[in-house]
């Protein structure tokens, strides 16, 4: 009888450590699965935040001056470009890097740094000559993103020429 008891005793306390085991695998697994979701969930609002700055210029009509501000804004920043196409420059001017954004050019490539700084932002200020942005000219803005989704520049045409 004393063995028969000892027997059960050990067998509950075996059973009682695999359950236990169990248990903790189970919270560890799920533990691992909610860690996973929060870190993507993470990820997704940091992107979003990151490009915040650039919704106000995704397919909208802005003013001149806001143009020179993003000018000031984005002029230092790497790998980014800023075209401004004005009334009198129907070309555009490149602040900061040249992107590739012709039609013809190849898919793959599109967004993607293809000439050094150029542009001096100072003459967008400068009446007198053709890169002036009037502030109180209207421009229709576009982001230009590249394969990976990340926002590599800004373009700015103007689409009413204002008198000085």
């Amino acid at each position: 009888m004393n063995n028969a008891s000892s027997a059960l005793k050990v067998a509950a306390g075996i059973f009682l450590t695999i359950a236990l085991i169990t248990i903790v695998v189970i919270l560890f697994v799920s533990a691992q699965e909610a860690t996973k979701t929060a870190q993507n969930n993470f990820s997704d609002i940091q992107t979003e935040l990151s490009q915040a700055s650039f919704t106000v210029y995704d397919d909208t009509t802005i003013s001149g001056s806001q143009v020179t501000n993003a000018l000031r804004k984005f002029k230092d920043r790497e790998q980014f470009g800023i075209q401004v196409k004005t009334g009198k420059n129907s070309g555009g001017q490149w602040y900061g890097n040249v992107l590739r954004v012709s039609n013809q050019d190849s898919a793959e490539d599109y967004g993607s740094v293809i000439g050094n700084k150029t542009g001096n932002t100072n003459n967008a200020w400068n009446e007198v000559l053709n890169e002036y942005v009037n502030p109180s000219g209207k421009f229709k803005a576009h982001v230009i993103k590249d394969n990976s989704n990340v926002v590599r520049g800004l373009i700015f045409t103007q689409t009413t020429v204002v008198s000085n």
